[in-house]
Protein backbone atom coordinates (compact mmCIF):
# COMPACT_ATOMS: atom_id res chain seq x y z
CA UNK A 1 0.00 0.00 0.00
CA UNK A 2 1.34 3.42 -0.96
CA UNK A 3 1.92 5.92 1.85
CA UNK A 4 -0.56 8.39 0.33
CA UNK A 5 -3.39 5.79 0.33
CA UNK A 6 -4.14 6.61 3.98
CA UNK A 7 -5.26 10.09 2.87
CA UNK A 8 -7.53 8.57 0.22
CA UNK A 9 -9.08 6.30 2.83
CA UNK A 10 -9.69 9.36 5.06
CA UNK A 11 -11.10 11.24 2.07
CA UNK A 12 -13.53 8.39 1.39
CA UNK A 13 -14.54 8.08 5.06
CA UNK A 14 -15.23 11.82 5.31
CA UNK A 15 -17.21 11.96 2.05
CA UNK A 16 -14.74 14.47 0.56
CA UNK A 17 -14.72 15.24 -3.16
CA UNK A 18 -11.14 16.56 -3.32
CA UNK A 19 -7.81 16.20 -1.52
CA UNK A 20 -5.27 19.06 -1.60
CA UNK A 21 -1.62 18.36 -0.77
CA UNK A 22 0.83 21.24 -0.90
CA UNK A 23 4.38 21.65 0.41
CA UNK A 24 4.36 24.00 3.40
CA UNK A 25 0.74 23.25 4.33
CA UNK A 26 -1.40 20.67 6.07
CA UNK A 27 -3.47 18.33 3.89
CA UNK A 28 -6.89 19.80 3.07
CA UNK A 29 -10.17 18.06 2.14
CA UNK A 30 -13.10 19.58 0.27
CA UNK A 31 -16.23 18.36 2.06
CA UNK A 32 -19.67 19.42 0.78
CA UNK A 33 -18.03 22.20 -1.20
CA UNK A 34 -15.94 23.67 1.66
CA UNK A 35 -12.24 23.24 2.45
CA UNK A 36 -11.33 21.68 5.80
CA UNK A 37 -7.80 21.18 7.13
CA UNK A 38 -6.71 17.71 8.26
CA UNK A 39 -5.06 17.50 11.70
CA UNK A 40 -1.66 16.53 10.37
CA UNK A 41 1.86 17.98 10.31
CA UNK A 42 2.92 20.51 7.68
CA UNK A 43 4.08 18.69 4.58
CA UNK A 44 7.65 19.47 3.53
CA UNK A 45 8.64 19.40 -0.14
CA UNK A 46 10.85 16.27 -0.05
CA UNK A 47 8.33 14.18 1.90
CA UNK A 48 5.44 15.20 -0.34
CA UNK A 49 7.44 14.68 -3.54
CA UNK A 50 8.37 11.16 -2.39
CA UNK A 51 4.71 10.45 -1.55
CA UNK A 52 3.48 11.68 -4.94
CA UNK A 53 6.16 10.04 -7.07
CA UNK A 54 5.39 6.68 -5.43
CA UNK A 55 1.99 6.52 -7.20
CA UNK A 56 2.76 8.36 -10.45
CA UNK A 57 3.68 6.41 -13.63
CA UNK A 58 7.32 6.95 -14.58
CA UNK A 59 6.51 8.76 -17.83
CA UNK A 60 4.17 11.13 -15.95
CA UNK A 61 6.94 11.98 -13.46
CA UNK A 62 9.17 12.82 -16.44
CA UNK A 63 6.50 15.11 -17.91
CA UNK A 64 6.04 16.81 -14.53
CA UNK A 65 9.79 17.37 -14.11
CA UNK A 66 9.95 18.93 -17.57
CA UNK A 67 6.78 21.05 -17.51
CA UNK A 68 5.72 21.59 -13.89
CA UNK A 69 2.19 20.23 -14.51
CA UNK A 70 0.76 16.77 -15.17
CA UNK A 71 -2.60 14.95 -15.06
CA UNK A 72 -3.23 11.23 -14.63
CA UNK A 73 -5.61 8.77 -12.97
CA UNK A 74 -4.83 6.65 -9.91
CA UNK A 75 -6.94 3.74 -8.70
CA UNK A 76 -7.25 1.89 -5.39
CA UNK A 77 -9.18 -1.32 -6.17
CA UNK A 78 -12.30 -1.61 -4.05
CA UNK A 79 -12.13 2.05 -2.97
CA UNK A 80 -12.20 4.54 -5.87
CA UNK A 81 -10.39 6.11 -8.81
CA UNK A 82 -8.78 9.53 -8.50
CA UNK A 83 -8.08 12.22 -11.08
CA UNK A 84 -4.69 13.60 -10.11
CA UNK A 85 -3.01 16.88 -10.98
CA UNK A 86 0.55 17.66 -9.88
CA UNK A 87 1.87 21.22 -10.09
CA UNK A 88 4.71 23.35 -8.77
CA UNK A 89 4.08 26.29 -6.46
CA UNK A 90 6.16 28.72 -4.37
CA UNK A 91 6.98 26.24 -1.58
CA UNK A 92 7.58 23.20 -3.81
CA UNK A 93 5.29 20.54 -5.22
CA UNK A 94 1.52 20.35 -4.81
CA UNK A 95 -1.25 18.04 -5.94
CA UNK A 96 -5.03 17.91 -6.10
CA UNK A 97 -6.97 14.64 -6.26
CA UNK A 98 -10.65 14.41 -7.28
CA UNK A 99 -12.44 11.23 -6.21
CA UNK A 100 -14.24 9.39 -9.00
CA UNK A 101 -16.72 6.97 -7.41
CA UNK A 102 -16.30 3.28 -8.17
CA UNK A 103 -20.03 2.96 -8.82
CA UNK A 104 -21.57 4.88 -11.71
CA UNK A 105 -24.81 6.45 -10.51
CA UNK A 106 -27.81 6.27 -12.83
CA UNK A 107 -29.85 9.27 -13.97
CA UNK A 108 -32.56 8.23 -11.48
CA UNK A 109 -30.11 7.93 -8.58
CA UNK A 110 -28.75 11.40 -9.36
CA UNK A 111 -32.30 12.80 -9.47
CA UNK A 112 -31.83 14.12 -13.02
CA UNK A 113 -34.92 15.19 -15.01
CA UNK A 114 -36.32 12.48 -17.37
CA UNK A 115 -35.22 14.41 -20.47
CA UNK A 116 -31.55 13.84 -19.53
CA UNK A 117 -32.02 10.09 -19.76
CA UNK A 118 -33.67 10.51 -23.18
CA UNK A 119 -30.49 12.15 -24.52
CA UNK A 120 -28.89 8.69 -24.48
CA UNK A 121 -31.39 7.59 -27.15
CA UNK A 122 -30.53 10.28 -29.71
CA UNK A 123 -29.35 8.88 -33.06
CA UNK A 124 -26.90 11.71 -33.77
CA UNK A 125 -25.94 15.28 -32.86
CA UNK A 126 -23.97 17.22 -30.25
CA UNK A 127 -24.87 17.24 -26.54
CA UNK A 128 -22.89 19.50 -24.20
CA UNK A 129 -22.72 19.44 -20.40
CA UNK A 130 -21.31 22.70 -19.07
CA UNK A 131 -20.50 24.38 -15.80
CA UNK A 132 -17.56 25.47 -13.66
CA UNK A 133 -14.85 23.04 -12.54
CA UNK A 134 -16.20 20.66 -9.91
CA UNK A 135 -19.87 21.10 -10.85
CA UNK A 136 -20.45 17.40 -11.57
CA UNK A 137 -20.24 17.46 -15.38
CA UNK A 138 -18.38 14.13 -15.55
CA UNK A 139 -20.91 12.48 -13.21
CA UNK A 140 -23.84 13.59 -15.37
CA UNK A 141 -22.12 12.44 -18.56
CA UNK A 142 -21.24 9.09 -16.98
CA UNK A 143 -24.92 8.54 -16.13
CA UNK A 144 -25.96 9.28 -19.74
CA UNK A 145 -23.25 6.99 -21.18
CA UNK A 146 -24.32 4.30 -18.67
CA UNK A 147 -27.89 4.55 -19.97
CA UNK A 148 -26.68 4.17 -23.58
CA UNK A 149 -24.46 1.26 -22.52
CA UNK A 150 -27.45 -0.58 -21.04
CA UNK A 151 -29.92 0.08 -23.85
CA UNK A 152 -28.06 0.41 -27.19
CA UNK A 153 -26.18 -2.13 -29.33
CA UNK A 154 -23.65 0.47 -30.39
CA UNK A 155 -19.93 1.23 -30.35
CA UNK A 156 -18.99 3.90 -27.78
CA UNK A 157 -15.54 5.54 -27.76
CA UNK A 158 -14.52 7.78 -24.87
CA UNK A 159 -11.54 10.15 -25.10
CA UNK A 160 -10.48 11.67 -21.77
CA UNK A 161 -7.51 13.24 -19.99
CA UNK A 162 -7.35 11.21 -17.82
CA UNK A 163 -9.93 8.39 -18.00
CA UNK A 164 -12.40 8.99 -15.16
CA UNK A 165 -15.46 6.72 -14.94
CA UNK A 166 -14.76 3.23 -16.30
CA UNK A 167 -17.72 1.56 -18.02
CA UNK A 168 -17.87 -2.20 -18.54
CA UNK A 169 -19.42 -3.10 -21.91
CA UNK A 170 -23.02 -4.25 -21.56
CA UNK A 171 -25.35 -4.04 -24.58
CA UNK A 172 -22.95 -1.53 -26.08
CA UNK A 173 -19.25 -2.07 -26.86
CA UNK A 174 -17.04 0.52 -25.14
CA UNK A 175 -13.43 1.56 -25.78
CA UNK A 176 -11.75 4.02 -23.37
CA UNK A 177 -8.82 6.12 -24.64
CA UNK A 178 -6.59 8.40 -22.57
CA UNK A 179 -4.84 11.44 -24.02
CA UNK A 180 -1.09 11.15 -23.58
CA UNK A 181 -1.17 7.35 -23.30
CA UNK A 182 -3.44 5.95 -26.02
CA UNK A 183 -3.53 9.03 -28.27
CA UNK A 184 -1.57 12.25 -28.69
CA UNK A 185 -4.47 14.70 -28.26
CA UNK A 186 -8.26 15.05 -28.24
CA UNK A 187 -8.10 16.21 -31.86
CA UNK A 188 -5.95 13.25 -32.96
CA UNK A 189 -8.34 10.84 -31.20
CA UNK A 190 -11.37 12.47 -32.84
CA UNK A 191 -9.79 12.24 -36.29
CA UNK A 192 -9.03 8.58 -35.64
CA UNK A 193 -12.49 7.90 -34.21
CA UNK A 194 -14.15 8.76 -37.51
CA UNK A 195 -12.43 5.67 -38.99
CA UNK A 196 -13.22 3.41 -36.00
CA UNK A 197 -16.93 2.84 -36.68
CA UNK A 198 -18.26 4.64 -33.57
CA UNK A 199 -21.91 5.40 -32.93
CA UNK A 200 -21.29 7.49 -29.79
CA UNK A 201 -18.18 9.54 -29.00
CA UNK A 202 -17.48 11.08 -25.59
CA UNK A 203 -14.90 13.89 -25.70
CA UNK A 204 -13.79 14.70 -22.15
CA UNK A 205 -13.36 18.40 -22.89
CA UNK A 206 -13.54 20.66 -25.95
CA UNK A 207 -10.35 22.54 -25.14
CA UNK A 208 -9.27 24.12 -28.41
CA UNK A 209 -10.39 25.19 -31.87
CA UNK A 210 -9.36 21.95 -33.60
CA UNK A 211 -11.17 19.72 -31.08
CA UNK A 212 -14.34 21.86 -31.24
CA UNK A 213 -14.25 21.83 -35.05
CA UNK A 214 -13.85 18.04 -35.21
CA UNK A 215 -16.56 17.45 -32.58
CA UNK A 216 -19.03 19.56 -34.58
CA UNK A 217 -18.01 17.76 -37.77
CA UNK A 218 -18.50 14.33 -36.15
CA UNK A 219 -21.93 15.33 -34.83
CA UNK A 220 -23.03 16.49 -38.29
CA UNK A 221 -21.86 13.29 -40.03
CA UNK A 222 -24.13 10.85 -38.23
CA UNK A 223 -22.46 10.41 -34.83
CA UNK A 224 -23.78 11.22 -31.36
CA UNK A 225 -21.12 13.32 -29.60
CA UNK A 226 -21.05 14.22 -25.91
CA UNK A 227 -18.60 16.74 -24.45
CA UNK A 228 -18.07 19.44 -21.81
CA UNK A 229 -17.25 23.14 -21.69
CA UNK A 230 -16.56 25.55 -18.84
CA UNK A 231 -19.51 27.87 -19.52
CA UNK A 232 -22.34 28.91 -17.21
CA UNK A 233 -25.40 28.88 -19.48
CA UNK A 234 -26.74 27.55 -22.78
CA UNK A 235 -26.55 30.95 -24.50
CA UNK A 236 -22.95 31.52 -23.36
CA UNK A 237 -22.05 28.00 -24.52
CA UNK A 238 -23.23 28.71 -28.07
CA UNK A 239 -21.45 32.10 -28.12
CA UNK A 240 -18.22 30.57 -26.76
CA UNK A 241 -18.13 27.88 -29.46
CA UNK A 242 -18.72 30.35 -32.28
CA UNK A 243 -16.28 32.96 -30.90
CA UNK A 244 -13.44 30.41 -30.89
CA UNK A 245 -13.44 30.43 -34.70
CA UNK A 246 -11.89 33.13 -36.92
CA UNK A 247 -14.39 35.81 -37.99
CA UNK A 248 -14.52 34.60 -41.60
CA UNK A 249 -15.61 31.09 -40.47
CA UNK A 250 -18.21 32.09 -37.89
CA UNK A 251 -21.24 32.23 -40.22
CA UNK A 252 -20.55 28.72 -41.50
CA UNK A 253 -19.97 27.42 -37.97
CA UNK A 254 -23.19 29.07 -36.78
CA UNK A 255 -25.12 27.24 -39.50
CA UNK A 256 -23.43 23.87 -38.88
CA UNK A 257 -23.85 24.17 -35.10
CA UNK A 258 -27.53 25.08 -35.39
CA UNK A 259 -28.08 21.87 -37.39
CA UNK A 260 -25.96 19.57 -35.20
CA UNK A 261 -26.62 20.78 -31.65
CA UNK A 262 -29.18 18.70 -29.75
CA UNK A 263 -28.97 19.92 -26.14
CA UNK A 264 -26.98 21.98 -23.64
CA UNK A 265 -27.10 21.16 -19.93
CA UNK A 266 -25.53 23.81 -17.67
CA UNK A 267 -25.23 22.78 -14.05
CA UNK A 268 -24.31 24.23 -10.68
CA UNK A 269 -23.74 22.26 -7.47
CA UNK A 270 -25.29 23.12 -4.09
CA UNK A 271 -24.67 21.86 -0.58
CA UNK A 272 -27.68 19.83 0.57
CA UNK A 273 -29.46 20.86 3.76
CA UNK A 274 -31.58 17.70 4.07
CA UNK A 275 -28.86 15.07 3.52
CA UNK A 276 -25.08 14.87 3.32
CA UNK A 277 -23.49 15.56 -0.04
CA UNK A 278 -24.44 17.96 -2.82
CA UNK A 279 -27.17 18.32 -5.42
CA UNK A 280 -27.13 19.85 -8.91
CA UNK A 281 -29.43 22.50 -10.34
CA UNK A 282 -29.62 22.20 -14.12
CA UNK A 283 -30.43 24.62 -16.89
CA UNK A 284 -31.63 22.50 -19.83
CA UNK A 285 -31.84 23.74 -23.40
CA UNK A 286 -33.19 21.42 -26.10
CA UNK A 287 -32.39 22.46 -29.68
CA UNK A 288 -35.94 22.89 -31.01
CA UNK A 289 -36.52 24.53 -34.42
CA UNK A 290 -37.05 27.85 -32.61
CA UNK A 291 -33.70 27.56 -30.79
CA UNK A 292 -31.94 26.55 -34.02
CA UNK A 293 -33.26 29.69 -35.71
CA UNK A 294 -32.00 31.87 -32.87
CA UNK A 295 -28.50 30.37 -33.26
CA UNK A 296 -28.59 30.76 -37.04
CA UNK A 297 -29.83 34.36 -36.86
CA UNK A 298 -27.34 35.54 -34.18
CA UNK A 299 -30.06 35.94 -31.55
CA UNK A 300 -28.55 33.79 -28.79
CA UNK A 301 -29.52 36.50 -26.27
CA UNK A 302 -33.13 35.29 -26.77
CA UNK A 303 -32.31 31.67 -25.82
CA UNK A 304 -33.33 32.20 -22.13
CA UNK A 305 -36.83 33.20 -23.33
CA UNK A 306 -37.04 30.06 -25.49
CA UNK A 307 -36.04 27.96 -22.47
CA UNK A 308 -38.86 29.55 -20.44
CA UNK A 309 -41.45 28.78 -23.11
CA UNK A 310 -40.08 25.31 -23.91
CA UNK A 311 -41.04 23.47 -20.72
CA UNK A 312 -43.12 20.92 -22.66
CA UNK A 313 -39.87 19.79 -24.34
CA UNK A 314 -38.16 19.29 -20.97
CA UNK A 315 -36.42 22.65 -20.92
CA UNK A 316 -35.89 24.52 -17.67
CA UNK A 317 -34.04 27.65 -16.59
CA UNK A 318 -31.38 27.58 -13.90
CA UNK A 319 -33.46 29.82 -11.62
CA UNK A 320 -36.50 27.52 -11.93
CA UNK A 321 -34.33 24.51 -11.04
CA UNK A 322 -32.86 26.37 -8.04
CA UNK A 323 -36.33 27.47 -6.92
CA UNK A 324 -37.58 23.88 -7.11
CA UNK A 325 -34.72 22.68 -4.87
CA UNK A 326 -35.29 25.57 -2.47
CA UNK A 327 -39.03 24.95 -2.14
CA UNK A 328 -38.37 21.25 -1.52
CA UNK A 329 -36.02 22.36 1.31
CA UNK A 330 -33.02 20.63 -0.22
CA UNK A 331 -30.72 23.66 -0.38
CA UNK A 332 -30.03 26.76 1.73
CA UNK A 333 -31.65 30.06 0.74
CA UNK A 334 -28.35 31.95 1.05
CA UNK A 335 -26.60 29.70 -1.47
CA UNK A 336 -29.63 29.77 -3.78
CA UNK A 337 -29.50 33.58 -3.72
CA UNK A 338 -25.74 33.61 -4.33
CA UNK A 339 -25.91 31.38 -7.41
CA UNK A 340 -29.19 32.45 -9.04
CA UNK A 341 -29.54 34.96 -11.89
CA UNK A 342 -32.66 36.88 -10.78
CA UNK A 343 -31.74 38.01 -7.24
CA UNK A 344 -35.08 39.74 -6.61
CA UNK A 345 -36.93 36.45 -7.09
CA UNK A 346 -34.99 34.82 -4.22
CA UNK A 347 -34.76 37.83 -1.89
CA UNK A 348 -37.98 36.95 0.07
CA UNK A 349 -36.44 33.63 1.18
CA UNK A 350 -33.55 35.35 2.98
CA UNK A 351 -33.74 36.21 6.68
CA UNK A 352 -31.33 39.09 6.16
CA UNK A 353 -30.83 40.22 2.54
CA UNK A 354 -27.11 40.88 1.93
CA UNK A 355 -25.78 44.03 0.36
CA UNK A 356 -24.61 43.16 -3.16
CA UNK A 357 -21.62 45.41 -3.84
CA UNK A 358 -21.58 44.27 -7.50
CA UNK A 359 -24.82 46.20 -8.07
CA UNK A 360 -23.21 49.49 -7.03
Amino acid sequence: MAQIDAFFKLMNDQGASDLHLSAGNQPILRIRGELERVKYKLLDDDTLKSMLYEIAPEHKVKVFEETGDVDFAYEIPGLARYRANFFRQKNGVAAVFREIPDKILTCEELGLPPVIRQLATLPRGLVLVTGPTGSGKSTTLAAIIDEANKTRKDHIITVEDPIEFVHQSQKAFINHREVGIHTRSFAAALRGALREDPDIILVGEMRDLETIELAIEASSTGHLVFSTLHTSSAAKTVDRIIDVFPTEQQEQVRSTLSDGLRAVISQTLFKRMDLSGRVAALEIMIATPAVRNLIRERKTFQIPSSIQTGKKYGMQSLDDAIMDLLQKKRIFAEEAYAKCNDKAKFMPFLKKPPEDFTEA
